[in-house]
């Protein structure tokens, strides 16, 4: 068994009157890949802090193992403005030395490819200013990494290149973080922070969704608001959605009582069908646009159509124009050439990065009914499972703006507290809650998902699902983005937009082929990596091959313990049912109950077995 780094024992923690911590233990092993979830202000940074040994409890004991090198990315970068990039991550140790070291060019590659190393810190974006404090980490050795939020302002081939990297790493990791995919991309256990205690659940987000419907029903929990969301989620991660490969098919094999007969989470012909009843068949048309930005042609001669129903996600490199194309779409900005046009009856919403739309001094539940008291749904003849039974009505049930409000999170207190004194997370929140009462019918999205814990993400995702209009969601939350859209395009810097029908893995693919660097410039900028020269380019052009031969040997290898776990599985509904049938036969009964211990057994070792090679081919 692997040595504990970290033991907190019986530890308690509290800010005024709310406890964060009541009574927990845990450890983190070695090796241990941990995801860290919780709702927002469930208290999920301080334990990040106390696992580091920065916070100290109010009750109990935490301690570390002697000598424990601890590595921690918080939310807040601490970075010296004046300082340059090189400066930064190398801290001043010789860089010819530190660039020897393959893991640390492989950093410099992933992270800053396109960040000249005489950058000054002051300058650089958000995004930038993130991969900088995490190429300045990962430069490091450490036994343990504690990382807040790590995907914070990173676009999906960042975030894709950190789950990849981190997974090949061998330290321990806590990470505390709303990114779903990278979840499940990356940890190997997910605790869940929730009134004071901490629940863990083997295998990363997909799992967890699993193990915590299987744990409420096992509880008879009556919280079916809560389980109907869980259920469908999981019915949606076994459907087969993207990102979701290398998780144990017999464990969510396990789930299917949970949601037999379960529907797709929506109906898009019959959303699309009555979309069609309130907007035509015009909503928005490009024909043959132009959009420069100085010297950037951002778009060339693009002709696109929205459709009534279409739920598109918009992905692309950083500069591409995503958001620029929104306040295209939402006449909040002109082509220099071509034209726009909407259909006479679009009521659009635009949802922009930038929080400030709200008076932060109207209390919450009097800036929602400003807007409206009262909203109408889709028909509920048209939710999930439903097409076909009746004819599509022209209007669906309707939900009063405090329901709403509730249903987003916003309860007791919080329905009388002044927007000023909300956090990041819940303006947001209510932002988008204010554009959905105002009842459009085409709904533009620029990072909706910012600063949103994963029960909220869970709540909006399962409103979209029954909101009928037309839907552009600009996002780098690769989860939300193919949990709620259709089908993905792509600005890829060419000028052009283009039909993804591989989603999300099309476009990563396309960016590998391209060789671009992470943000969509050539790479050969001077920068950092360029200093770790020819060695850097490859090591071993022999250990490629030998990595794909031994890539598919683990694919067989794995094809084969599957079969193994479905012939034990139907052996252990055997001797249950042998044991039912014989319950009176005393003899018959030890000699069964053995036969199934071992069979236990073996299938317990077929099943680790299982997530070793799912790890490796991950």
């Amino acid at each position: 068994m692997a040595t504990n780094l970290v033991n907190l024992e019986r530890v308690e923690k509290a800010y005024g009157v709310r406890k964060l911590l009541a009574g927990v233990s845990l450890g983190v092993a070695a090796g241990e890949r941990i995801g860290l979830v919780g709702s927002n202000g469930a208290g999920k940074t301080t334990l990040l802090a106390m696992l580091a040994g920065v916070e100290p409890a109010d009750a109990g004991r935490v301690t570390q193992a002697r000598g424990l090198r601890v590595g921690v990315l918080s939310q807040s970068d601490d970075l010296d403005q004046a300082s340059t990039v090189t400066d930064v991550v190398l801290r001043n140790r010789p860089e010819h030395t530190l660039l020897a070291d393959r893991k640390v060019r492989d950093v410099l590659a992933g992270l800053l490819s396109d960040i000249p190393g005489d950058r000054i810190v002051g300058g650089l974006s958000g995004g930038e200013r993130r991969r900088v404090a995490l190429a300045r980490l990962l430069a490091d050795e450490h036994d343990l990494l504690l990382l807040d939020e790590p995907t914070n302002h990173l676009d999906i081939e960042v975030t894709d290149w950190l789950a990849r990297h981190l997974v090949g790493r061998a330290e321990a990791l806590v990470a505390v973080t709303h990114d779903r995919w990278f979840l499940d991309a990356i940890c190997t256990t997910t605790w869940e922070l929730e009134a004071g205690e901490v629940a863990a659940y083997d295998g990363g987000y997909a799992a967890y969704v699993l193990a915590r419907a299987e744990r409420e029903r096992a509880a008879g929990v009556s919280e079916n608001k809560r389980q109907n969301l869980l259920r469908k989620e999981l019915a949606w991660l076994r459907r087969g959605a993207p990102a979701r490969t290398s998780k144990p098919k017999f464990r969510l094999d396990a789930a299917a009582a949970l949601i037999e007969g379960e529907p797709p989470p929506r109906d898009s012909l019959g959303l699309a069908k009555f979309v069609s009843t309130r907007l035509g068949k015009t909503v928005i048309d490009l024909a043959d646009v132009d959009v420069r930005r100085g010297t950037r042609e951002l778009l060339s001669r693009v002709t696109w159509q929205l459709g009534p129903g279409d739920r598109i996600g918009m992905v692309g490199i950083n500069g591409a124009g995503k958001t620029t194309l929104l306040r295209l779409l939402a006449g909040e900005a002109e082509p220099d050439h071509g034209t726009v046009k909407w259909g006479r009856t679009v009521q659009l919403s635009h949802l922009r990065q930038e929080l400030g739309g709200l008076d932060p001094d109207t209390i919450v539940v009097d800036a929602a009914e400003e807007v409206r008291r009262v909203i109408k749904l889709a028909p509920e003849n048209i939710r999930p499972g439903a097409v076909g039974r009746r004819p599509v009505p022209t209007s669906g049930p309707e939900v009063t703006a405090i329901s709403l409000l509730e249903r987003f999170g916003f309860r007791g207190d919080r329905l009388r507290t002044r927007v000023g004194d909300l956090s990041g997370g819940e303006r947001r929140r209510l932002e988008l809650l204010c554009l959905l009462l105002t009842e459009p019918n085409v709904l533009l999205l620029d990072e909706p998902t910012n600063d949103l814990d994963i029960d909220t993400l869970r709540v909006i995702e399962d409103f979209l699902d029954i909101w009928p209009g037309s839907l552009v969601v600009v996002t780098h939350d690769r989860y939300f983005l193919e949990r709620v859209c259709d089908s993905v395009w792509a600005l890829l810097g060419d000028g052009q937009l283009a039909l993804l029908p591989g989603g999300v893995d099309e476009y990563l693919q396309r960016r590998r082929d391209s060789g671009a660097s992470v943000d969509g410039s050539a790479r050969g900028q001077t920068s950092l990596v360029e200093s770790s020269g020819p060695a850097a380019a490859g090591d071993a052009p022999g250990g490629q091959q030998s990595n794909a031969t031994e890539l598919r040997a683990a694919r067989k290898e794995l094809a084969r313990l599957e079969r193994q776990l479905s012939r034990l599985g139907t052996r252990e509904e055997e001797l249950h049912a042998a044991l039912a049938e014989h319950a009176s036969d005393y003899e018959r009964l030890m000699g069964l109950d053995a036969e199934l211990r071992d069979v236990r057994a073996e299938k317990e070792q077929v099943e680790n077995r299982w997530l070793e090679l799912a790890e490796l081919v991950e």
